[in-house]
């Protein structure tokens, strides 16, 4: 991964704008900042960032409304940072194409580890021909999935919904999503639909599906897969 990842900070909080530079700057980041929605959307659009951190309070426009003009043309990586905190807030966040929501306040620790892990999904983009994560493999040329060597006979929705969150790794993917993505629009109401699917999923590739450690559930949201891929 590049560390001199450029990164774009949209929020009109001065001191948070100081820290995030800081901080990032000492993890070999490029920050830039941009206090209001225009500012941020100008800057986007002249120095295309690697990935943008978005408040969702500015001073003049809301950051949902940003994130859908952002989303028409930016390919990178949005995280949101917010103190709005509520289940609809960060759903709505997730399906207008933000690629992680962080609630203020939040432990920078936790804030690097999500740039990192969102910016490694964009710079897998579709390039990847192989999934590692642990002792779990996914050959995406010859749509086979291993765990612990040995094959895993999965059926053609288990392996589409595999990969979708596999090639997502760190990233919520809402409900709706999912469904959209793997069943079609017809299909974004059916929550309990998927949650079939995904518990036929758990038993094939946890070893405790009870406990699962690669696919993860957001209470109420969707569904994170592992985020620690290996090189």
């Amino acid at each position: 991964m590049n560390t001199k990842s450029n990164i774009l900070i949209i929020d009109d909080e001065v001191q948070l704008r100081k820290l995030l530079e800081i901080t990032l700057k000492s993890n070999d980041y490029n920050p830039t900042t941009a206090s209001t929605a225009k500012e941020g959307l100008t800057t986007a659009i002249v120095h295309p960032p690697d990935l943008i951190l978005l408040d969702l309070e500015l001073p003049d426009e809301d950051g949902q409304i940003l994130l859908k003009k952002l989303r028409e043309w930016y390919l990178g990586a949005i995280i949101i940072l917010s103190v709005r905190n509520s289940e609809e807030e960060i759903i709505k966040s997730l399906d207008n194409g933000a690629n992680d929501y962080l609630t203020k306040p939040f432990r920078t620790g936790e804030l690097l580890a999500r740039i990192r892990t969102a910016l490694r999904q964009t710079q897998l983009g579709n390039t990847v021909q192989k999934l590692n994560f642990s002792n779990l493999n996914i050959d995406l040329t010859n749509r086979s999935v291993t765990l612990d060597k040995e094959s895993v006979k999965l059926t053609a929705t288990e392996y589409s919904l595999l990969t979708l969150l596999a090639k997502n790794d760190g990233r919520v993917l809402t409900h709706q999503f999912i469904l959209k993505n793997i069943w079609g629009p017809g299909y974004t109401d059916q929550a309990q639909y998927l949650r079939v699917f995904v518990a036929q999923l758990r038993k094939k590739i946890e070893p405790n599906p009870n406990n699962p450690k690669f696919i993860l559930t957001e209470s109420g949201i969707g569904y994170r897969f592992c985020t620690k891929m290996e090189d």
